[in-house]
């Protein structure tokens, strides 16, 4: 197998000729991407589109950093905030209506831990899956073979090294589980301040025209609008 290969089947691989040639053609469309108009959305999407594996009117504010782009594919309504790294040695997937805050870092790419294996320049990949509505807070790290499932917040400055399971808000250094999400929490926004009704209103008008999706599963007796 070629080192490509060797990479995309998460073994071992060295970083040769074929494989830069690879990173060459990203850092070209990043070099564009980050050096843009930032007020030209429309392009700036455009370059995302051309990067990224797979997305669907994604937005990244720049500056972005990755290695290839192609192993990254998002969902619908994904957005990056300033300063996002993800290194894509591995695949990063990412569900629908996810959100990333600033410096957030995806990171795939690992070495042997031991230094005479690591000298030899072998180093391999391991895939990141996110799932649908997560938002992850600024200044986190998300670390090689992580799964975050769906409907997650993590806070901000968290160092991700295992998975998060659905519906739950974590955090910290190692992220860990704080509380589940429930129905409740629909009703609040920041510190259990309550929405108010000409939010609430256009709230529930988006709800109903997008059939909501966004439900907690009926066995958990918690209230619907």
């Amino acid at each position: 197998m070629t080192n490509s290969e060797r990479r995309d089947k998460g073994l071992l691989y060295i970083s040769d000729e074929a494989v830069m040639q690879e990173q060459a053609a990203a850092r070209r469309l990043t070099q564009k991407l980050n050096t843009m108009d930032r007020a030209d959305f429309e392009g700036l999407r455009a370059v995302v589109k051309q990067l990224l594996g797979r997305s669907e009117g994604a937005t990244i504010n720049p500056p972005f950093y990755c290695d290839y782009g192609k192993h990254i594919e998002v969902g619908k309504n994904f957005f990056a905030n300033y300063n996002c790294t993800i290194l894509d040695v591995g695949k990063v997937i990412i569900g629908d209506n996810c959100q990333l805050a600033p410096n957030v870092s995806i990171y795939t790419a690992g070495h042997p831990i031991h230094p005479a294996s690591r000298n030899t320049l072998f180093e391999y990949g391991a895939e990141v899956i996110i799932g649908n509505n997560v938002w992850i807070g600024g200044n986190t790290v998300v670390c090689p073979g992580v799964r975050i499932g769906d409907n997650v917040v993590i806070g901000a400055g968290s160092v991700v090294t295992h998975d998060i399971p659905d519906w739950t808000v974590a955090a910290g250094n190692p992220c860990r589980v704080i509380r589940e999400i429930t129905e409740e929490d629909r009703w609040v926004y920041f510190r259990g301040q309550g929405i108010d009704e000409e939010a609430m209103r256009e709230m529930q008008l988006i709800w109903r025209v997008a059939s909501d999706g966004v439900r907690f599963p009926e066995s958990s007796g918690h209230k619907e609008v």
